[in-house]
C-alpha cells in the first residue's frame, strides 16, 4: 500500500501499536467506571439492607419499590437515547445516579440470601464476566451474529419472566434462569468487543471519549449485574 493511501491523525500515521495502546486506554476507561458503579451499587445496597427505615421505605411500599425500578429503566433508556446531547459530566452523574438507585433494589437480595453465599456467587460472577470479556476482547473472531441471536434471546427472556410473575412456575423460573445465565455469559463477550471497536483511533475529544466510555460502562454493568443475579439463583442460600 502507498503511503497517500495510509490514514493520517495529525499529520502521522496510524500503526497497530497505535490502535493496540488507544484501545487499550479505551477499555481501561470503561472497565474504570463500571468497577465504580459496581462499587457504589454494592455499598449503597449493603447500607439498606442494615438499615430497618431504609428496608422499611422501599420494601414495605410497593409503589416506592415499583417507582425505583421504572425510574431504573427510564434512566437507562434517557442516558441511552440522549447522550449525545448530553455533556460528559452529565452523562457521568447519570449513570452514578443509576448505579445508587440500582444499590437501593438489589438491598432485596441480602433478605433472601445468606450473605456468604451472596459474596461466592459475586466471585464466581466476577470469574465467569472476567473470562468472557477477555475472550471478547481478544478474539479475532467477528461475534456480530451471535450478537444477533443473543440479543433475540433476550428478547424472548424478558417476555417470558413477565409472563411468568403471573404463572408463578418454578420450572419456567429455572428455565429463563438458565437461559439468562447463558445469554448474559455470551453479552458479555459480544458486548466487549463491540465496546473495543467504539473507540475512534486518533479521536483527541476527551468529551466524546469520556461518554463513549460511560455508555461502554453501562452495557458492561448490566451485564455483570443480570449475570449475577440469575448465577444467584442457583448458588444463593436462602435463609
Amino acid at each position: 500500500m502507498s503511503s497517500q493511501n495510509q490514514p493520517r491523525v495529525q499529520s502521522r500515521y496510524i500503526t497497530p501499536e497505535d490502535v493496540e495502546r488507544e484501545q487499550a486506554a479505551f477499555m481501561a476507561q470503561v472497565y474504570g467506571w463500571m468497577s465504580v458503579a459496581l462499587l457504589i451499587t454494592a455499598v449503597v445496597s449493603i447500607y439498606t439492607a442494615s438499615s430497618e427505615t431504609m428496608l422499611s421505605l422501599i420494601f414495605g411500599n410497593r409503589l416506592v419499590f415499583y417507582g425505583l425500578l421504572i425510574g431504573e429503566i427510564l434512566m437507562v433508556m434517557g442516558l441511552s437515547a440522549m447522550i449525545n446531547r448530553m455533556t460528559a459530566t452529565t452523562a457521568t452523574t447519570l449513570f452514578i445516579a443509576y448505579s445508587a438507585l440500582n444499590g437501593l433494589t438489589m438491598a432485596c437480595i441480602f433478605l433472601i440470601y445468606t450473605g456468604t453465599s451472596i459474596a461466592s456467587t459475586f466471585f464466581i460472577t466476577a470469574l465467569t464476566f472476567g473470562a468472557m470479556s477477555v475472550y471478547g476482547y481478544f478474539t479475532k473472531t467477528d461475534l456480530t451474529r451471535m450478537g444477533s441471536l443473543l440479543m433475540m434471546g433476550l428478547i424472548g427472556l424478558i417476555i417470558a419472566s413477565v409472563v411468568n410473575l403471573f404463572l408463578h412456575n418454578d420450572v419456567v423460573s429455572w428455565i429463563t434462569s438458565f437461559l439468562g445465565v447463558l445469554i448474559f455469559t455470551g453479552l458479555t463477550a459480544y458486548d466487549t468487543q463491540k465496546i473495543k471497536e467504539m473507540n475512534a483511533v486518533g479521536n483527541t475529544d476527551a468529551e466524546s471519549d469520556r461518554k463513549g466510555a460511560i455508555m461502554g460502562a453501562l452495557r458492561l454493568y448490566l451485564d455483570f449485574v443480570n449475570l449475577f443475579l440469575y448465577l444467584l439463583r442457583f448458588f444463593g442460600n436462602r435463609k
